[in-house]
């Protein structure tokens, strides 16, 4: 049974302890632990905070918007930031580009999302079933993997989308093709190191069966490396995103995505610059504050990596 701390002992007392009492009181304390070192890390810090300011504002969308991102105004067409009613501008049907840009915060967190749960996963099994199973099954999905590899991630998602066609489920879909072999990679190279390992030994010697060891056994042991990946991954995630969109294979007009927004002001990047900057510098904030973040991750998650 897991103790529960007395008050005069204090929470944060027994999170630090080092005689942990239960299998729960050691996991705990290790998370804790962890988060405190993460907290050290200012620049994760900054980076987070970015990200969970981008949740918010693709939460309250409808409430922090101040226009209605699709209502066209040709009146007010390119008007400069800081003008009455528009802090960041306007593009060239008058839509205000604040707007957009909070409504698009939320078709970037869905592709993220959803990339981010489909990539890893497909890489977990293909490289966790490639490295235990070894012989003729290795060497085929190892060679799948390696033809993935051989192109540029952004060509073979437009080969995809072109393929699917546009649209952003497909778009969705294109990247996460393009983006499970390098977590195949890691996680047979993890796999490979825990075969032969002597506790993998004594579960097989108790008839676990293959599957069994695989998933209850090994594939937690490859989830914290995969996280420091996922994350870092991110930033090529949204700009791979943000490229089909620029070439009007992703969300398809009149949907607020960053990409697409640059593709519209690209025509006026000389004589208004502010259409195509503002959802630039949306990209560039979000996909550093990834990059933050995964360092930070990496530092806690892998301090021999993080030290190099």
């Amino acid at each position: 049974m897991t103790m529960i701390p007395q008050p005069r002992q204090g929470l944060r007392a027994w999170l630090l302890t080092d005689t942990p009492t239960s299998r729960t009181h050691a996991r705990l304390s290790a998370l804790y632990q962890s988060w405190l070192s993460f907290r050290g890390n200012q620049m994760a810090m900054f980076g987070l905070g970015i990200l969970v300011f981008l949740v918010f504002v693709a939460a309250f969308a409808p409430l922090l918007a101040p226009h209605d991102p699709f209502t066209q105004n040709l009146l007010a067409r390119l008007r400069p930031p800081g003008s009455a009613g528009y802090l960041l501008g306007s593009d060239s049907l008058g839509r205000d580009i604040l707007s957009r840009l909070i409504y698009g915060s939320r078709i970037t967190l869905y592709i993220v999302t959803l990339v981010a749960i489909v990539a890893p996963v497909v890489g977990l099994f293909v490289g966790t079933v490639a490295g235990y199973t070894g012989g003729w099954v290795d060497i085929v999905l190892m060679r799948i993997t390696d033809i993935f590899l051989a192109f540029p991630r952004l060509v073979l998602a437009l080969a995809f989308v072109a393929a699917l066609g546009a649209g952003i489920e497909n778009a969705v879909l294109a990247i996460s093709l393009t983006a499970w072999p390098p977590y195949a990679r890691i996680a047979r190279a993890e796999t490979l190191t825990m075969r032969n390992s002597d506790f993998i030994h004594a579960v097989r010697l108790q008839g676990a069966g293959p599957l069994r060891i695989i998933i209850r056994h090994i594939w937690p042991l490859c989830i914290s490396s995969l996280v420091v990946r996922v994350t870092l991954d991110m930033a090529g995630i949204i700009l791979a995103a943000a490229g089909l969109g620029f070439l009007g294979l992703g969300a398809q007009p009149p949907t607020p995505e960053w990409g697409a927004m640059i593709s519209d002001g690209r025509r006026f990047i000389l004589d208004h610059w502010w259409v195509a900057t503002m959802p630039g510098l949306a990209i560039f904030t979000v996909s550093l504050a990834f990059n933050l973040l995964g360092d930070g991750l990496r530092d806690v998650l892998d301090p021999k990596e993080g030290s190099q």
